[in-house]
């Protein structure tokens, strides 16, 4: 029968007999097919258990008559060595329905009559093994193909993370001034999102929109964004224009519908006094209302073209004056509440938070 050899070795089946005459039968079955290790004891049984596998298991009925000794048995044997999952397979003098039944509720995958026919014996052994190799071979299979698309999975977001960071240090490295910007903004909108409450997901998404809120910037010349001083009254319109083409280079970008939302509404004002479409309250898209508190903190914490860092009382009196006028005061509570917990005012430029 070379069906049974389904499995990578010569199979080794483990037999629990009511007499020898069962197992010297069953050996003879097997003889070129398998190899088979017999007992009539079920103590001896289990003692070998402890230090070998089987690849199936015969157990005679009669061993089973007594339901509570049945249960202690099988019990035992699955707690065993390697025996949680090897296939059972009982053997009877007679089989009624009700029997059968029985049988198979106790975790046997097949039965066999005695006094035994070869053929029979053969066939329905190799079906229950064939059954467990390819059961078996499918798990380790999608077991394998998950591992895969995990691994995938992983190797693409660390793609994604890397290229958003990389991108947004483009962005930054057009402005002398704001060297690091758009990675303290997205770890302080993080850690805002975080204490109000928000997911995991939303968090993440908040980061990464973080990294690219100043992507319009690209589109602004650069004389004007490092000009020293003050701005015009045009430059400053011109400045403005880069939240309207951060969106539109952000919009097409399908996968993450949510990287636009930053762009397009962080200098949006909760008293609908901002840009680009005076949007109040919570017309403002949450997220560009977190984007907004963390932004202008970073602006006032950093060394611009026209003015040093802002000491630290300052900036806490300016994100209360704003509060409620410029930001959403929920996130500005928080962001007092950062501060408040900076002694040393170590959340400013030279020291971006690291989250994890």
């Amino acid at each position: 029968m070379t069906d049974i050899l389904c499995v990578s070795h010569l199979p080794s089946f483990v037999v629990l007999g009511d007499n020898e005459r069962d197992l010297h039968q069953l050996q003879n079955i097997f003889l070129t097919e398998a190899t088979l290790v017999g007992f009539t004891n079920a103590n001896a049984l289990l003692e070998w258990l402890e230090n070998n596998d089987a690849d199936l298991m015969l157990l005679d009925h009669c061993r089973m008559n007594d339901q509570i000794d049945n249960q202690l048995l099988l019990k035992r044997v699955r707690a065993t060595g390697n025996m949680s999952r090897v296939p059972l397979i009982i053997f009877t003098d007679s089989i009624d329905a009700a029997t059968e039944q029985r049988l198979l509720h106790s975790g046997a995958k097949e039965y066999l009559l005695k006094p035994f026919f070869p053929d029979v014996v053969r066939r329905r052994v190799n079906h229950v093994l064939r059954y467990e190799y390819l059961h078996n071979h499918v798990t380790q299979e999608v077991s394998n193909q998950v591992a895969l698309a995990e691994k995938r999975l992983a190797a693409s977001r660390r793609l994604f993370q890397e290229m958003v960071l990389a991108l947004a240090k483009t962005i930054d490295a057009k402005d002398r001034y704001t060297s690091g910007h758009s990675e303290r903004v997205a770890d302080y909108a993080k850690t805002i999102a975080e204490r109000a409450g928000e997911p995991k997901e939303t968090q993440d998404e908040i980061y990464y929109i973080g990294l690219v809120h100043d992507i319009g910037k690209i589109g602004i010349p650069k004389n004007i964004i490092n000009k020293p001083g003050r701005l015009t009254d045009d430059e400053y319109t011109v400045i403005q224009s880069h939240t309207v083409i951060g969106a539109s280079i952000l919009q097409n970008i399908d996968e993450v519908p949510w990287f636009a939302i930053g762009a397009h509404y962080h200098h949006e004002r909760y008293d609908g006094q901002g840009y680009p479409q005076g949007l109040k309250g919570e017309e403002i898209p949450k997220l560009a209302r977190i984007i907004a508190v963390a932004d202008a903190y970073d602006a006032m914490t950093s060394t611009r073209s026209y003015r040093s860092a802002l000491p630290q009382e300052m900036v806490r009196a300016e994100i209360l004056k704003g509060r409620g006028q410029q930001f959403d005061p929920v996130y500005a509570d928080i962001m007092l509440s950062m501060i408040d917990e900076d002694i040393d005012y170590k959340l400013r430029e030279h020291t971006p938070l690291v989250l994890d």
